[in-house]
């Protein structure tokens, strides 16, 4: 494997183990584990961005001629923009727990 597939199970590789760790932070922020939900964002996140600056250069390649678009490359687009959804949606639901926790702890 060389070149722009290898690439592309970077990317593939990073955004979906960050999308996993948005996933488990909504799962622990359920758990009212929020400390552990914002450590899963905080890692996911650094996750995402090793898979968007591979992005980053294959796009670089791009505009330089040296690349061709495959489904490889198109899967991993997708991926990552899958990744960047489950991040606002983990987001939403850990701040709708948070609020849910508050104002049961209110009564």
């Amino acid at each position: 494997m060389e070149g722009l597939e290898l690439i592309a199970f970077q990317i593939i590789s990073s955004v979906g183990t960050a999308r996993s760790c948005y996933i488990e932070a909504i799962q622990e922020a359920k758990k009212k584990n929020y400390d552990k939900a914002k450590e899963l964002i905080e890692e996911g996140d650094k996750l995402f961005v090793e898979g968007h600056d591979a992005h980053a250069g294959l796009l670089q390649k791009e505009a330089s001629g040296e690349s061709s678009v495959t489904i490889l490359i198109l899967h991993a687009e997708d991926q990552l923009m899958s990744a960047e959804g489950f991040k606002i949606i983990a987001q939403e639901l850990i701040d709708v727990y948070q609020r849910i926790d508050a104002l049961e702890a209110g009564k």
